[in-house]
This record gives structure tokens, sequence and C-alpha cells, in this order.
């Protein structure tokens, strides 16, 4: 049986029609699913009851669900969804003094293959459906609500999968957070991040739906990027910068460089000098992120040193830069750690 939130309003009002009700049932039964989030028909208070049954006998709704929960000591918690079809992602609420943010997944593994990333270790087994993306939106809300006595401020697509390899339901996802009859939340708390694929970037820049775009970057070498993220040999660097500067022209929004330096691998200045030089070409900022470790010893260094020449030199050439401390490591919620290693 369908999910009743694989319709689109118009799809609504089009079943309505056939089964002889008026089109306002439909914004009715929108309302329900996408701005109160609800996953019950029977919960459809301002339809009748012949009318909720109807609707039962031709729909479903699979809402994901919170199989397992860890909290971090930092308060950082880490939720391993479960899916209507049994298989698992993970999603992450990453609290602060004065926000709260939800770190979602996009798929249910990864396509791609970077050397640092636990997630990248999975088998890609499909994309999320819109609803369910939204879904870990809604419940972590509700646990920050619960456990911070505040409502999600920010979103973060940099949990399981590359969004953009998922990119019309990331995007129609993103719709029915932000937009006025979904969860009305503002896109510029939002945030999609992606390994770098140029076409979609420039496609994403089209859609103005005025989030920010985060570029997962780590090297800009190219023989060095290639070795750390091996996929990238099909997208280089110059024509990510050509999408980015598309990207900047189009939204006027500045482009986050999310960057790890490891021990022997990119912590040298020629390394630093090809960064800053990356960074001249379009605005943009630099986050140093702590890298968190995976098991594979080859990243398994942390270069203190080379990250506080990195925010020196980078500063002193006039490139905003920011050292971003992990969070949730100890719960293996960490960027770069989501392998759902509790399916």
């Amino acid at each position: 049986m369908k999910d009743i939130r694989t319709l689109s309003l118009d799809e609504l009002k089009d079943y309505f029609a056939t089964i002889g009700e008026k089109p306002f049932r439909a914004k009715q039964v929108y309302d329900w699913l996408w701005s109160k989030n609800l996953h019950s028909i029977d919960e459809m208070t301002n339809l009748s009851k012949p009318l909720r049954d109807r609707i039962l006998q031709d729909f479903i709704i699979n809402p994901v669900s919170v199989d397992v929960l860890q909290k971090s000591t930092d308060g950082t918690i880490k939720n391993g969804v479960k899916l209507h079809d049994g298989l698992m992602v993970e999603s992450v609420l990453i609290p602060t003094e004065t926000r709260t943010t939800a770190c979602v997944s996009s798929q249910v593994g990864c396509s791609l293959n970077c050397e640092f990333c636990a997630t990248a270790k999975l088998k890609r087994m499909r994309n999320l459906e819109v609803a369910e993306i939204v879904d870990q939106v809604a419940l972590i809300d509700k646990q920050s609500k619960l456990y911070f006595d505040r409502p999600l401020s920010n979103i973060v697509f940099m949990g399981m999968g590359e969004p953009m390899m998922n990119y019309k339901n990331v995007v129609e996802a993103i719709r029915k957070i932000t937009q006025s009859d979904g969860m009305g939340m503002s896109p510029k708390r939002i945030t999609v991040s992606t390994s770098g694929m140029p076409k979609m970037i420039k496609m994403l820049a089209d859609e103005d739906l005025k989030v920010k775009l985060a570029l997962s970057l780590h090297s800009a070498i190219e023989k060095t990027r290639n070795e750390i993220m091996p996929f990238s040999t099909k997208f280089p660097l110059t024509d990510i910068m050509e999408a980015l500067q598309y990207w900047y022209q189009k939204t006027g929004n500045v482009i986050t460089f999310e960057y790890c330096v490891w021990k022997g691998i990119n912590d040298k200045d020629e390394d630093i000098k090809a960064l800053i030089k990356y960074c001249k070409k379009v605005p943009s900022k630099v986050n140093l992120i702590q890298y968190n470790p995976i098991g594979e010893g080859k990243y398994d260094h942390r270069s203190i040193e080379a990250e506080e020449r990195y925010v020196r030199e980078l500063s002193k050439a006039g490139v905003t830069v920011m050292v971003r401390r992990s969070r949730g490591g100890d719960i293996d919620a960490a960027c770069g750690q989501l392998a759902n290693k509790t399916n």
C-alpha cells in the first residue's frame, strides 16, 4: 500500500475528487502530515470517521522510529533511526548554549569512497524518501524541546550519505521543512554539505532555496584530494570552483570549506598556500574540523601544530577561519563516525 506522504498537494486534491470529496480536504490532510507531522490518519480529527476509514483503505503512513538512543557526556544525542523496511540510518542532535542542531542523513550508507569516513565503508542500500528526511528533523525537534527546553534551531545535511546523490528528495524535504504550511523553519538555518559535484551545486543554486552550502574539501591540491577522496578524480577542483562561483553569483551566500588536517597528508606549507589561493577565488570561510578516528591508522593522527599554522596563515591572508571541536565522539556521533554500529 502507498504511503500517503508520497502525494503532492495537487495529487491529494485529485484523490479526494475521485472519492467525491471537496478539494479543501486535501489541504486539511496536507497540514496534518507536514505542518503537524502526524503519523496517524485516525488522529486527523477534522475529518469524519467514515472519511478517515476510506483513506485507510487506500493509504498508509510509514514513519521512522528511534530504535536506539545514545547520549554523550557533552549532551549530544545520537539516534539509531529505523526505517519502515527495517534498514537503519543515524541522526544526531548537537546542543550548544545558544542553539540545537540536527545532523540528518540522506542515504542508507553512501555511494562515495572517502578514505577517512566510516559511512563510506558501508554499502549504499538506498536513498531516503522525502518523509524519512523530514521525520528525522521532526523527531530531533521533539528531543530538543524535551531535553533542552527549546525548539530545533539549525539543520545540517552532514549525516550518512551524499545529499547531492539524493538530490530530488533532499530538495523536496527542504521545501517541506521551510514552507509555511510545512514545518516553517528558516532556510538560512539549513546547510547542505557536499563532497563536490559541480553540476548538482549549480542545480541547487538555481532552486532559490536560500540554504547555505558547505564543501568537504580537505585539500586544495588535486593529487592529495584524490588520494583522500578517490571519487573526486571525476570532479576536478577547477570545475568545482566554477560551480562555487556560480553558486555565489546566484545566491550571494558565502561557501564554507570543511577541512580536516592530518599528519603527513595535508599538513605542509604547500597545502596551506594552496588552500589560501583556492579561498581567494570565491567568497568563503574555512571550518577546520577535528578529525574523529574510525580505526584506520593512516588517518588516525591529529596534527595540532599544523592546525595552528593553518589558522595563523589563513587569518594573515584575510580568510575567515574557525576551529570546530567535535561533539559526541564518545558515542561515535561525531563527523565521519556515523556507521550504524548500533544495527
